[in-house]
């Protein structure tokens, strides 16, 4: 009897290494090589979270979360670093609410220098969180838009 607790303990924490390390390693989604499932303006996203988020949601993510890959086109506002040194551009209308605030790829060897304010691109990536309105602190929060990329499509 003891050497089947141990024979199933033992098992239990192969299984659990396994599935873990399976997951670690599991290659990231490949943005870049993928075709956009939408395709919209900055300001339409945002409109579109801003006046329903579960309708927002449910169109752009699917039963587990995951987003689609969306093509965003619209005036650049203002260039930032995240804490871990990647580039965050932040695409808004100067009369828009909110905008889209998109984290580009750790891989990306685009500078700040690379991009000049009010000038329009369009961006590739997954939404993260959608905009909203923080009633406590009175403000717009920003659509998240991670793992993206200048896109040409």
């Amino acid at each position: 009897m003891k050497q089947k607790i141990i024979f199933l303990l033992i098992a239990g924490l192969v299984i659990s290494l396994g599935t873990g390390l399976y997951l670690y390693h599991m290659p990231d989604r490949d943005i870049a090589g993928s075709k956009s499932d939408f395709t919209l303006s900055a300001d339409a996203l945002v409109e579109e979270y801003l006046q329903n988020p579960q309708a927002a949601n449910a169109k752009y993510l699917d039963d587990e979360g995951e987003s689609s890959i969306i093509t965003i086109t619209g005036p650049l506002e203002d260039i930032s670093e995240d804490f871990k040194g990647q580039l965050v551009l932040l695409l808004k209308s100067p009369s828009a609410k909110a905008g889209i605030s998109a984290t580009l790829n750790e891989g990306s060897v685009l500078k700040a220098t690379d991009f000049k304010k009010g000038e329009i691109y369009t961006l590739k990536g997954v939404i993260r969180s959608g905009a909203s309105y923080d009633e406590d602190l009175e403000m717009y929060e920003n659509v998240i838009l991670e793992k993206s990329q200048i896109s040409n499509n």
